[in-house]
């Protein structure tokens, strides 16, 4: 795959998780037993998930303008993801009332995690981008 394809592939990959985060109300609200937990009780709980990943889902879409330039905000994206698909996954399995989350929201966060993880810019893309803008700012001045 070439880098130009790569790097397309991962504009439109955190455009599209970006929307789908900012989404996750919604969706909760169309398919309660994939994406809502405590059969819907709890709900502070729901709307404190759903205004985090509103928030990160706005940082994504605005980070696939130069993905190189965010390539942290990508990483701890893909960490986090992972990190809460296992723990969802193991309370999933542990509680029998939330075994729908095995097929709803425990897989999204994998494919999240599968794809950025492998779009991800090279931390020498990083470099390129910081020093593009830098000679940016400085024929500017």
């Amino acid at each position: 795959m070439t880098s130009e394809l790569k790097d397309t592939l991962l504009k439109i990959a955190l455009t599209a998780f970006g929307v789908v985060f900012v989404l996750i109300y919604p969706l909760g609200m169309v398919w309660p037993s994939g994406w809502v937990w405590h059969g819907g009780q709890g709900q502070y709980y729901l709307e404190m998930i759903c205004g985090v990943y509103a928030v990160l889902g706005i940082f994504l879409i605005a980070a696939a303008r130069n993905p190189a330039a965010h390539r942290s905000l990508i990483l701890f994206t893909v960490w986090s993801s992972l990190v809460h698909a296992g723990i969802m996954a193991a309370q999933a399995i542990r509680d029998g009332h939330e075994l729908g989350h095995l097929a709803g929201d425990v897989p999204a966060l994998l494919l999240v995690v599968a794809a950025l993880w492998y779009l991800l810019p090279s931390s020498n893309a990083q470099e390129a981008s910081v020093l593009r803008r830098n000679q940016t700012a400085s024929f500017a001045k």
